[in-house]
């Protein structure tokens, strides 16, 4: 089972009390939803931040970024890029800033 580096954004970190970068192991195929699954089962006060509870999706202001690549339409069930599943490089779960 590979240990992806996950960033989260302050307000994210606060909630699941860590600090710094996530090791977290995720089950292949590394995906999306699988890193979702298993950040929501290790940090249960994650659940219901990153996606809607009801339907799963991606909430609208959180962002995915790997590889320097947006991957926040990707499909959740996408493998993410073989530099993220091993480790290589970090997931990051952005926080976007809305207003006007």
């Amino acid at each position: 089972m590979p240990t992806l580096r996950i960033q989260l954004p302050f307000h994210l970190r606060n909630l699941a009390k860590v600090t710094g970068e996530v090791p977290l192991e995720v089950d292949e195929p590394v995906t999306l939803a699988a890193v979702c699954d298993a950040l929501e089962t290790k940090y249960p006060p994650l659940l219901g931040t990153i996606r809607e509870p009801s339907t799963g999706k991606r909430r609208p202001l959180i962002r995915f970024y790997a590889c320097s690549e947006d991957w926040s339409n990707a499909a959740l069930e996408a493998p993410l890029p073989e530099a993220v599943a091993t480790g290589a490089e970090p997931l990051l779960v952005i926080g976007a800033i809305a207003g006007g």
